[in-house]
């Protein structure tokens, strides 16, 4: 059975004074007597009393919670968002409730119930698709709300996104540019926003080329975008010997596993398969072969929309704004010419 957890209470009892004396030497430490004070800080040393931040927010008017939800906090770019919006948030004493919503409306539909519930100042969210009804409905409450991934198509939310399409035409210009003229996309749901805009990017790099993007780009949809998504994906192409010699990856996780399988069915073609992935993570640039990567600049992505959200929260009055960062090639060791 649990321990209860001690009490303002049970602190005032164990040191023979008021609850308002303990709320005194907690929050007004001056206007008690110092032996007064020191048996109350005894009384909670003895009882490893910890304040209840929630009760005395509620009580001050004042809430320090931000809620998040991401696609899926597995993925090392949404960890890095997170991180990002943690250090931006712990500069203003705020605190974070993270939540994945897996790509799923009624997931992502719980926990925005959840968190509204629990009081939160303000929701950062990375929408899973492009509904963004409830949100809005949120917001025309007086819901702190900024769209997070995503470039809002709404004056009534901010957002902080990076530029898919962009990222999209930058790994479809790099593969060409090395001699390709047949691309498979290793692709996520269209529903998924970036899943859609970095295809969009990739037939732009095409068509400014002059050639019929039907004819260079093959997609093959992935039910999970990650690393074991990938293997599903890419293993009849690797049975059959159909496999282009250019990839382009929705992200690294899916990267990570074409290269994976191409080790382990079809080791004659290391190094011989140009791979490009999405994001950047860590872990790119330490695999046995070093994965050529778009770079999206995931913390300062979080960053940011914690700053806009807080510029709300701190001066009271509505921020609109829609940033939207470039993404970067980062060229490395698959980088292989046709």
């Amino acid at each position: 059975m649990p321990t209860r957890r001690s009490s303002i209470g049970d602190v005032a009892r164990l040191a023979g004074v008021s609850v308002g004396t303990v709320s005194n030497v907690l929050n007004r430490p001056d206007r008690v007597a110092p032996a007064t004070r020191e048996r109350v800080q005894d009384a909670i040393r003895q009882l490893s009393f910890v304040p209840n931040a929630s009760a005395r927010q509620l009580r001050a008017g004042t809430i320090t919670t931000v809620g998040a939800i991401v696609l899926d906090i597995r993925n090392p770019f949404f960890t890095d968002v997170a991180r990002g919006i943690e250090d931006r948030l712990g500069m203003s004493d705020h605190t974070l409730m993270l939540a994945s919503s897996d790509d799923d409306p009624e997931r992502e539909a719980r926990y925005l119930r959840l968190f509204v519930e629990h009081g939160v100042s303000g929701l950062l969210v990375v929408p899973t698709g492009d509904d963004l009804g409830p949100l809005l409905t949120l917001a025309a409450r007086g819901m702190n709300t900024v769209l997070l991934d995503m470039t809002s198509p709404t004056a009534a939310l901010s957002s902080v996104a990076v530029d898919d399409v962009e990222g999209g035409r930058l790994a479809g210009e790099h593969l060409l540019d090395l001699g390709h003229r047949e691309i498979l996309m290793m692709n996520g749901p269209h529903s998924i926003r970036p899943c859609r805009d970095r295809l969009t990017g990739l037939q732009r790099a095409v068509e400014r080329r002059g050639l019929d993007p039907a004819a260079v780009i093959r997609e093959v949809p992935i039910e999970t975008l990650d690393a074991g998504g990938a293997a599903v994906a890419i293993a009849p192409l690797l049975e059959s010997g159909r496999l282009p010699r250019a990839v382009f990856c929705m992200n690294d996780l899916v990267a990570i596993g074409v290269q994976r399988e191409i080790r382990r069915r079809r080791p004659e073609l290391i190094g011989s398969v140009a791979i490009v992935g999405y994001d950047d993570i860590e872990l790119a640039a330490e695999l046995a072969t070093p994965l050529t990567s778009v770079r999206q600049p995931a913390h300062r992505l979080g960053y940011r929309a914690a700053d806009i959200l807080l510029a709300r929260t701190e001066s009271g009055e509505p921020v609109r704004e829609r940033e939207v960062f470039r993404p970067e090639l980062i060229v490395r060791d698959t980088s292989v010419p046709a």
